[in-house]
């Protein structure tokens, strides 16, 4: 009885975001954390959450923001928007986002004091650096 419950508590904690998946339609979602979404059409609200805790044993705060954001975009989709972003913190595994359609309007942050990025076609890198992206995989 005792190995049983030693091997059944693991997988019970570990089931907790099984399920919790991106839909495709969610794929397009963006989320803006700090961005200004004042030019964007806001199409509702909507509050999601997962459990925060199992028994007595915390779970991780980043997976649950993480699965937080899934689920407000996976909601998102449903209701034809392009963007999320967090109306506040989370709490007790409970997050409001605001769903929004930007369209093809760049959600960037409200205010910038950044240069705009170089042109693909800039071959000399002036801080003597040169980024390379990423493969998809």
């Amino acid at each position: 009885m005792r190995k049983a419950l030693v091997l059944l508590v693991p997988l019970a904690l570990s089931a907790c975001s099984w399920g919790i998946k991106l839909d495709d339609g969610a794929r397009n979602v963006r989320t803006a954390w700090n961005g200004d979404v004042s030019s964007c059409k806001e199409q509702g609200k909507v509050t999601v959450s997962v459990m925060n805790r199992v028994g007595p044993v915390d779970r991780n705060d980043l997976k649950v923001r993480d699965e937080l954001e899934v689920l407000a975009r996976n909601e998102a989709a449903k209701m034809g928007a392009d963007t999320v972003k967090p109306l506040a913190d989370p709490s007790e595994g409970s997050q409001p986002w605001g769903a929004y359609t930007c369209g093809s309007r760049n959600v960037g942050p409200s205010r910038s004091n950044t240069p705009p990025p170089p042109t693909q076609g800039d071959s000399n890198p002036k801080a003597g650096f040169e980024t390379v992206p990423l493969k998809n995989n």
